[in-house]
């Protein structure tokens, strides 16, 4: 087709002037794009997927995460990481202090469902578990994770769930909607002395903003 169509372009005059008319078309061409975009943002809600592809921002990819804050409950905390127990269960370290990011799933701030694991009901040295208070979150509060580059990945809270120990959680360490989630897992219910566990598990469920 090119071959066909440069055969029109054989005077002298008309090569010259082929460079500058390609230059306006595409510039043209990008006006009406442009004008296109803000037209769609006016009248449009963008979804922040559709939004980035029209403003031209590219999301960072997220590095390893190091901090956990959460205002409204006043955390702010290293986030270790863990991996699974010998029986195939997430592991957590013994220090309820501290929270563990399971390093076998998702980054917080990438595609699907990153998890955050942090102690209840029990302390060290006069310090509360981490988690105590997560039962206190409500729908929209924040919560951001640092990563190693220094970059913060923000996350609003969509609902809170309980589990029995023994309950299906594929749900909350898998997704396939192509967002960024975080799932934040602790204990909650009676402590039960024959299990050495608590009775449930309460997950907060989070999505990028």
């Amino acid at each position: 087709m090119k071959a066909q169509i440069s055969k029109y372009f054989t005077k002298p005059y008309l090569r010259r002037l082929k460079l500058p008319v390609v230059i306006v078309v595409a510039l043209f061409a990008l006006l009406l794009v442009l004008l296109a975009a803000r037209s769609i943002r006016q009248y449009y809600s963008l979804s922040p997927a559709v939004e980035n592809v029209v403003t031209g921002k590219i999301l960072a990819k997220p590095g390893l995460p190091k901090r956990l804050i959460i205002p409204s409950i006043n955390i702010d905390v290293t986030i270790d990481y863990v991996g699974l127990t010998p029986d195939g269960a997430m592991d957590i370290k013994p220090n309820p202090e501290v929270v563990g990011w399971y390093m076998l799933g998702a980054r917080p701030g990438d595609k699907g469902s990153a998890v955050i694991a942090g102690h209840y009901g029990w302390e060290k040295n006069g310090n509360p578990a981490i988690f105590n208070n997560i039962q206190d979150l409500k729908k929209n509060d924040e919560i951001s994770v640092i990563d190693q580059q220094g970059e913060s990945f923000v996350f609003a809270v969509r609902e809170i769930r309980k589990y029995s120990p023994e309950a299906d959680a594929s749900a909350v360490f898998q997704s396939s909607d192509g967002i960024a989630h975080l799932n934040l897992i602790t204990c909650d219910g009676v402590w039960e002395n024959d299990k050495q566990s608590y009775s449930n598990r309460l997950v907060v469920f989070a999505d990028r903003k």
